[in-house]
């Protein structure tokens, strides 16, 4: 493939040229035109190294679409898959949470190891189109968080592990109220079932929550498995994830945390709605403060694939970064985040992962088409 009349945005700096593809791979990247007639004219439009997405749940809305409504599996990595491969993500660290606690959200430890295993499966039958691997994110604050690691723990395509505790009345939930909101975002709460499962959940956080924690991080460096800590709040949150090794830092909750983790070489990640939004869905840090402070490293789309793109071009526009430093935190820092690469950049000898991408007045940017390796996935 012969590429020209791109606006290409490399690691370091973005400028029209040409791009060459051989074998999968980016062989050349040149300033200015080529008159190859085999050439294809991009007509100004952007060449972005593919996506690379770290944590993701887009594959609930799919394994669920309406409350109480579990669809086949299968189906639903399929799906996900296409719409992470249409919204020019080409890696995708798929999060699948564990530890069993369906009265807040946590589904049965059965689908989660189905889930796993489809994955799994669907890789190995050549569904997917996107590049795919685990996230698992344990929830140490359940009774079976350790056995659930241990069961999924040597899963061929695990490649990160993140802590997290979404106890209400700390981290992400500091107000138990902003927890039940969004609980009862499917149906109102009797105040029974409210104070029956906020008590059921103090109670197993106090009797699972630190030791599990130290059980799985232990576990994970002796896999040598890349850890990331989750909401962070205090300054108490980012010394114990210090203490744990992480090397990234989802979703701070305060510029306070956001400081510390960088103040410690952790890397900080942000979800890209709270870019495209302008603020937190549940009453914490906006993202966009951080960046204005130069304490944001990463982005993950999070519940909305599509919100990637849109969230590194607004970090361009809205926030006056260079282009190629915003689109690092949706492919270059992330895929080194986690040890991959051979991928993350439009640069010679790396794959050839690429995304165009058109913007029109007052539109946000399409991405028009996204190839993997070379090869059109979208």
């Amino acid at each position: 493939m012969l590429i020209k009349n791109a606006r290409i945005v490399t690691p370091e700096a973005t400028f029209t040229g040409v791009v060459q593809v051989r074998d999968g791979h980016i062989h050349a990247v040149q300033r200015g035109t080529t008159s190859a007639p085999e050439a294809q004219d991009w007509e100004g439009d952007y060449l972005l190294p593919g996506l690379v997405e770290l944590h993701t749940d887009n594959l609930e809305k799919h394994l669920a679409p309406r409350p109480g409504v579990l669809w086949n599996t299968q189906a639903a990595f399929v799906i996900h898959d296409a719409q992470v491969a249409a919204a020019g993500i080409t890696t995708v660290f798929d999060a699948l949470s564990i530890g069993e606690r369906e009265s807040a959200g946590l589904r049965s430890r059965a689908l989660q190891t189905e889930c796993a295993d489809t994955l799994q499966a669907s890789a190995d039958a050549g569904l997917l189109r996107a590049d795919h691997f685990l996230h698992l994110r344990c929830e140490v604050a359940t009774h079976d968080a350790v056995d659930a690691f241990e069961q999924m723990s040597d899963h061929p395509l695990l490649r990160l592990v993140s802590v997290m505790d979404h106890t209400p009345g700390q981290r992400q939930w500091q107000d138990p109220a902003q927890f039940r909101k969004y609980q009862e975002r499917h149906g109102a709460w009797t105040e029974e079932k409210w104070h029956a499962t906020y008590a059921a959940m103090i109670e197993q956080q106090e009797k699972y929550a630190h030791a599990h924690r130290r059980e799985i991080v232990a576990m994970s460096h002796a896999r040598g498995l890349p850890l990331a800590s989750h909401d962070d709040t205090s300054l108490e949150h980012v010394e114990e994830a210090v203490r744990d090794g992480v090397a990234m830092a989802e979703f701070p909750t305060t510029m306070m945390a956001a400081r510390a983790a960088r103040d410690k070489a952790i890397a900080v990640i942000m979800g890209a709605p709270n870019i495209v939004r302008g603020g937190s869905h549940s009453g914490n840090i906006a993202a966009g403060e951080l960046a204005r402070e130069n304490l944001l490293d990463i982005l993950s789309s999070d519940y909305v694939p599509a919100s990637l793109l849109q969230a590194a071009f607004q970090l361009h526009t809205d926030i006056g970064w260079d282009l190629s430093r915003a689109v690092n935190t949706v492919s270059w820092a992330p895929a080194k985040s986690v040890g991959l690469d051979d991928r993350g950049g439009i640069m010679p000898g790396l794959r050839a992962d690429m995304v165009r991408v058109t913007l029109k007045p007052n539109l946000p940017p399409v991405p028009r088409a996204t190839f993997l390796a070379g090869a059109r996935i979208a």
